[in-house]
């Protein structure tokens, strides 16, 4: 039977772009971006305690990778001044974001000491837990991988939590935030 999900080994031609697309100058970082946002992600901020106290940082490039073990990673730009925190720190906490949470992700997008606007406690490994999201991932640093103008951070969960409910998450598509609307 071939390789584990794959039917044949046949390949299949090179698709054509639609007439309807228009070709991304790749060396157009700002037509790049558009076109890179054209895929909705949810939103997330990111904690951890640094020298100076709690540091968080807003990112909507979470994705789970593994359940065994449980496993998860964000990307952090390397212009950013929390970025070297955020790649060194032993711990960290990952919390989704509700929609009603855009000021939050507003916040923690401009702002990463200052967590006088929001309920928090310690959690294990003594990265702040923020009160009121949808779910939370403490994760200890399992590795980073250099990646371009970023870093990709994996982590290994260790504790998680999901709020009760069907609270909706707060969605970034097109530069915008939203909600996600099931259809009928």
């Amino acid at each position: 039977m071939g390789n584990y999900g794959q039917i044949d080994c046949a390949v299949a031609p090179q698709a054509t772009m639609k007439s309807d697309m228009t070709t991304v100058a790749l060396d157009d970082s700002k037509a790049l971006r558009r076109a890179f946002g054209r895929f909705g992600t949810g939103v997330t901020v990111i904690t951890t305690q640094s020298d100076d106290g709690p540091l968080g940082m807003t990112a909507n490039s979470f994705s789970s990778v593994s359940l065994e073990p449980p496993l998860v990673l964000w990307s952090a730009a390397l212009r950013s001044k929390r970025h070297d925190v955020f790649v060194k720190a032993e711990h960290f906490c990952i919390h989704i974001l509700g929609e009603d949470q855009q000021d939050l992700a507003n916040h923690f997008a401009t702002q990463g000491h200052d967590f006088d606007i929001c309920d928090w406690a310690q959690g294990p490994g003594g990265a702040p837990q923020l009160a009121g999201c949808l779910a939370a991932f403490h994760c200890r640093a399992h590795a980073v991988h250099p990646a371009g103008d970023h870093s990709v951070i994996l982590g290994e969960v260790i504790q998680a939590a999901e709020c009760p409910g069907q609270g909706a998450g707060l969605l970034f598509d097109k530069g915008r935030f939203g909600r996600f609307s099931p259809k009928p």
